[in-house]
């Protein structure tokens, strides 16, 4: 797989941080999550080189399962919480907005912030607003995300 520009910058950006944090001995949480978003960013498989499904596990979290045609399939989980605090992070938002604003915003990991932003833009919740940025699709984004979760988790309670 060939990292785009985007996630080379985004790997560049956190590694300069975490230089400079580094430097002057000050490791934060913050910069490690950044630097762990970068890099799972560029070892992502595009999208035309994967199957991505989302199902609601047992404990209600949201699953991305991820099956890329090379390698091994994959998982990552946005518990509950997590994701309702995502859905309100966009309703929120008064302008357009990317994954990094919603992960600060809802303050929740990266890998979760992920599983729930994909999940909404498959869902077209978000939708593409410029470069990196989205933003809502409707006037009503946080009920929007929450019909789309529990019609996923009532459509997989029939399989």
């Amino acid at each position: 797989m060939q990292a785009t520009r985007a996630q080379l910058e985004s790997l560049l950006d956190a590694a300069e941080r975490l230089l400079n944090a580094r430097e002057v001995q000050m490791l934060t949480t913050e910069e490690w999550d950044a630097l762990e978003h970068a890099v799972a960013a560029c070892s992502e498989p595009a999208a035309n080189e994967r199957t991505e499904t989302f199902t609601v596990d047992d404990t209600k979290a949201l699953v991305r399962s991820v099956v890329p045609m090379k390698g091994e399939p994959y998982q990552h989980r946005c518990p509950y919480d997590a994701y309702e605090a995502v859905a309100y992070a966009i309703a929120e938002t008064k302008s357009g907005f990317n994954l990094e604003d919603l992960r600060g915003a809802a303050n929740v990991p990266w890998s979760q912030a992920a599983v729930a932003f994909a999940f909404l833009k498959e869902r077209s919740v978000v939708v593409p607003a410029g470069g990196r940025n989205h933003a809502a699709a409707g006037t009503t984004p946080f009920e929007d995300a929450m019909i789309e979760y529990h019609a996923l988790r009532e459509g997989d309670q029939d399989t």
